[in-house]
C-alpha cells in the first residue's frame, strides 16, 4: 500500500507567513477532491515565524503531478511565489507505508 508523499518547508518573506499559509489552505481545498489526494496538511512552524510546512500524501506521483496542471492550482502558485523569501526548499520525497487516516 505504498503512497507518494512530500514534506517541505516554504519560507515567507518577513510578515507574509499568514498570507502564504492562507493561500496554501486554499490549495488544500482544491486538491481535496483531486484524484489520489489522501492528505494535504498545512502547518506553521512554532519556532520560525516565517515558515510554513506542507505535508502531502497521494496515491501516486502521477496523481500529484496531475494536480499541478489544474488552472486554479496554478493561479494559487502564482499568488504564493511573490510571498516567498527565496526559492522553495527541495523538501523530502517519501514512500508512505500507511498510518491513521490513510486509505
Amino acid at each position: 500500500m505504498n503512497k507518494y508523499g512530500l514534506h517541505g518547508k516554504l519560507t515567507a518573506s518577513a510578515g507574509n507567513r499568514d498570507a502564504l499559509a492562507s493561500i496554501l489552505q486554499e490549495a488544500s481545498k482544491l486538491v481535496a477532491s483531486a484524484p489520489g489526494c489522501q492528505v494535504y496538511l498545512v502547518s506553521t512552524d512554532v519556532s520560525d515565524e516565517n515558515s510554513v510546512w506542507v505535508t502531502e500524501v497521494w496515491d501516486s506521483q502521477a496523481d500529484h503531478d496531475d494536480s499541478l496542471k489544474d488552472q486554479r492550482v496554478r493561479e494559487l502558485i502564482s499568488k504564493a511565489m511573490p510571498l516567498l523569501a527565496g526559492s522553495p526548499e527541495e523538501g523530502q520525497t517519501l514512500t508512505v507505508l500507511g498510518g491513521a487516516g490513510i486509505k
